[in-house]
């Protein structure tokens, strides 16, 4: 009888992460499903799956869920998808050190430092995908998102080095570039504004209100904007995949904005990346 394939996923709370591990789970996969809060690792066990508490800015608590995972799987980890991460709202001249410190600890240091504690098992077996939710963002830079910007970018560079790295040992990392997707990502940046920009004195302080506006919004608010199944497809693909493409983009704008970064001239780049905007394009006066 054949043996389940096995993956663990961060950010299985809600949106990219729940839709991933139960489809993935549908399809005959073994879904470890990791979660920060100890309550949606109560539901996700609720639900069937085999929960793992996991917070990315705590190095013990990324040691004990990469032990547990392994312990677990008897060392038959086949593949790990990166997914858990949030985005910080702000002018790039509002944020402070704190603010990008926990944008870089979540979206990328704790990010690899649990790919990092996988690895050794996969490249032992010769086999393994590791993948990592990017963005579009990733490689077309936006006006008032520059820390969230700023970590996917380093992520890119840092998985296109490891996929260099890792020529020849079966193990494939692949980058996932969504776009505009139906989750909890502007409820959690609204948190994030809150915390570190709303109520500061800002030159950008129209912005700020249209941005606030636009967070609080119910339902999607982007053109173009597809449900969470539509990066399960990705996801399924560069599982799947006898050799799976370093980068698989998801949604329309994702694909545009990777083309038009190829052929256009940087200003007039920027003028579509200050139009993709919006209302946040850039600041009045006021």
């Amino acid at each position: 009888m054949a043996t389940a394939p096995t993956i663990f996923i961060t950010g299985c709370s809600s949106g990219i992460g729940a839709c991933c591990a139960e489809g993935l789970r549908q399809r005959g996969w073994r879904v470890f499903a990791g979660t920060r809060r100890q309550e949606d690792v109560a539901r996700l066990a609720a639900a069937g799956f085999e929960a793992i508490q996991i917070d990315l800015d705590d190095s013990d608590s990324i040691a004990a869920a990469a032990r547990t995972v392994l312990a677990a799987s008897e060392g038959r980890l086949d593949a790990l998808f990166n997914n858990a991460g949030f985005g910080q709202p702000g002018a790039v001249e509002d944020l402070s050190r704190t603010a990008l410190r926990e944008q870089f600890e979540t979206n990328l240091f704790g990010t690899v430092e649990l790919t990092n504690l996988l690895l050794p098992a996969m490249v032992a077996r010769k086999q393994g995908r590791v993948l990592f939710n990017s963005s579009v963002l990733g490689f077309a830079a936006m006006p008032y998102r520059g820390a969230y910007n700023a970590s996917k970018f380093a992520m890119e560079g840092l998985v296109d080095t490891l996929r260099l790295e890792l020529a020849g040992t079966g193990v494939h990392p692949v980058l996932i570039e969504p776009g505009p997707i139906v989750s909890r990502f502007r409820p959690n940046a609204f948190a994030r504004y809150q915390r570190h920009i709303a109520g500061r004195p800002s030159r950008h302080a129209a912005v700020y209100q249209a941005m606030e506006d636009r967070l609080n919004k119910p339902g999607p608010v982007a053109p173009f904007t597809l449900p969470p199944e539509a990066v399960l497809d990705a996801v399924l693909k560069a599982l799947t995949a006898r050799r799976p493409r370093p980068r698989y983009r998801v949604t329309l704008p994702t694909k545009f904005f990777a083309l038009a970064k190829r052929l256009l001239p940087t200003r007039l780049l920027d003028q579509l990346l200050q139009a993709g905007a919006g209302s946040e394009s850039r600041p009045r006066p006021g």
